[in-house]
């Protein structure tokens, strides 16, 4: 698909439309609310701005090219103003005193946003059901999950009712679904968007990451949110993704990579696993080399993963105790203040992983597990660091699995954590990865060495001219 962003542009500025009726059609898809996939419309604000760009391009002035154009933001990033939830009781009415850098850069190039979107609640799940909004549905099927946690982002994309949206990726809560909903999604290098105004889950995974039908409006956001912030001491400077990069194809010859601890497993499902396969034939028969490449078990993927990012979560959520943040429940002491507020007003998810991080962090546990964990992660980035010396893109499904049905990852938490397991080891590497809506019904993961962004993009348009 080719880029919404430009299309628009061209027809606010050839006046073929107003930005304010752009607006209103987005405001009255998001206002009927149909996969539950808005916490807060932005209405008032959204129909403001859209004016003030009607009343430029009236005047003659010329509009920037993300200038008008209507976006969503997952409900974890503050925006001053307006409530930032993190789909929870426990900030379900606190009001955001500043603005988070990625979206400062998108408002400062006048894109214009509509909603604060579903998710699981603080990121902590895999299919947006943990969420005090209600679950969110699936943008093709409502039967299905929409994917988590950056649900509502995904399917508000997949629905039209934003032309792009800015969800955040700890674990593969960008990639699981966009996969999900099929449309683009990005968790770009660590460090690369600034993290400063995200609601932290696991600090040392968080990634800011935008949604998009097409691939070059992921493009577009990703070089105008990214770069360094004095704000985040993990951002860095970074080179924008070029026009070249984004048309180009992959040379032929190109060393393709793929996990054999992936595909060779009865784990995955035998129609991804067919597709999957069909789509490397294709590769190889387009003139590239593919590579197959060892991997550590996905169990043990999942298990680093949920040590390391419930230990964060412990110690992130540590000061949400209804003093300084969202709601307080009294009780007959401070102490019981504390247990009740945090009692009642988390979800079981949320305090399922508090408590189990505090159990990883815990005295006579934390050399056991939490140490371990780290050296396991240090073996990942070690490993990426190599297999990148021998391949220029590792290849991947998204996920084990078809996309569930609602309900089923309530049921059974550990289903849950195992559909990450293709997802969460470029996140503890810090690699860039892109979820691209092709190759298997849950689409394909493509993943680069760091600050590589730009070979995504140009593997990306191999993919989607295979025949």
């Amino acid at each position: 698909m080719e880029s919404q962003i430009k299309a628009l542009h061209q027809k606010l500025v050839n006046k073929e439309l107003t930005c304010t009726q752009v607006v209103k059609e987005k405001l009255a898809e998001l206002n009927k609310n149909l996969h539950h996939s808005a916490n807060y419309v932005l209405e008032e604000s959204a129909l403001a701005l859209a004016k003030k760009v009607d009343d430029k391009i009236a005047n003659g002035e010329k509009i920037n090219l993300l200038e008008g154009i209507p976006f969503g933001i997952k409900d974890v990033y503050l925006l001053q103003g307006t409530y930032s939830s993190a789909s929870s009781y426990f900030l379900r009415k606190y009001k955001s005193p500043y603005t988070a850098t990625a979206i400062q850069k998108l408002l400062d190039a006048g894109a214009i946003p509509l909603v604060k979107e579903n998710c699981d609640s603080f990121g902590h799940g895999s299919s947006s059901e943990n969420t005090v909004f209600g679950a969110v549905t699936n943008a093709h099927d409502t039967s299905l999950v929409a994917g988590g946690s950056s649900g509502g982002s995904a399917v508000n994309v997949a629905k039209d009712y934003t032309i792009f949206s800015i969800g955040g990726d700890t674990g593969g809560s960008i990639r699981q679904p966009a996969g999900y909903n099929k449309v683009f999604g990005l968790k770009p290098t660590y460090g690369k968007i600034s993290r400063y105004g995200l609601m932290a889950y696991a600090s040392s995974t968080d990634c800011v990451g935008p949604i998009a039908k097409s691939l070059e409006d992921i493009q577009i956001v990703l070089n105008v949110m990214s770069g360094k912030d004095w704000r985040d001491q993990t951002s860095f400077d970074s080179e924008k993704v070029s026009d070249e990069a984004l048309n180009s194809t992959l040379p032929k010859g190109t060393k393709i990579g793929y996990y054999k601890t992936f595909i060779d497993t009865e784990a995955l499902n035998a129609d991804i696993k067919a597709e999957f396969k069909a789509t490397l034939a294709k590769l190889e028969a387009e003139g590239m080399q593919i590579v197959p490449l060892d991997f550590l078990d996905a169990n043990v993927l999942v298990s680093t993963y949920y040590a390391l990012a419930m230990a964060e979560t412990a110690s992130n959520l540590a000061r949400l105790d209804g003093t300084n943040y969202g709601v307080r429940t009294e009780g007959e002491n401070l102490k019981d203040t504390y247990s009740i507020t945090r009692s009642e007003n988390f979800t079981e998810e949320t305090k399922r992983r508090i408590v189990g991080g505090n159990q990883v962090l815990s005295q006579g546990h934390s050399e056991e597990i939490y140490l371990k964990a780290q050296q396991l992660r240090n073996k990942i980035s070690a490993q990426f660091a190599e297999d990148f010396k021998n391949v220029s893109v590792i290849i991947s499904p998204v996920t084990p699995n078809k996309v569930p049905k609602i309900g089923t990852n309530l049921k059974d938490p550990m289903t849950m954590y195992l559909s990450d397991a293709y997802t969460v080891g470029f996140s503890l590497g810090g690699v860039p990865t892109l979820t691209v809506p092709l190759g298997t019904e849950v689409g394909l993961q493509l993943t680069a060495a760091k600050k590589q962004e730009a070979t995504l993009f140009t593997c990306a348009n191999t993919l989607a001219k295979l025949k």
